[in-house]
């Protein structure tokens, strides 16, 4: 059975972890000004579903969109690729 429909995944990393089974993730990319054709740094934060609370702050995580979970968690933290140092 596949995946159903197109869902977004995003890596960032884990800024809190004080929530129950939620981390709140800082997800980086980079876009170049219409202006004055500069790259420019900029975030968002997103919460994400930690179902097994495993993620400490630091943590480079991968997140995937789901179903709104609560008023504003819409990800869920599919894996951990590099552990906080």
């Amino acid at each position: 059975m596949g995946e159903r429909g197109n869902r977004r995944e995003m890596q960032g990393v884990v800024v809190s972890d004080k929530m129950d089974k939620t981390v709140t993730v800082r997800v980086e990319r980079v876009v170049q000004d219409s202006a004055f054709q500069k790259y420019m740094k900029r975030h968002v934060k997103y919460k994400a579903h930690d179902e097994k609370d495993e993620c400490a702050v630091g943590d480079k995580v991968l997140i995937v969109e789901s179903r709104p979970l609560s008023k504003e968690k819409r990800w869920r933290v599919r894996t951990i690729l590099e552990k906080a140092k």
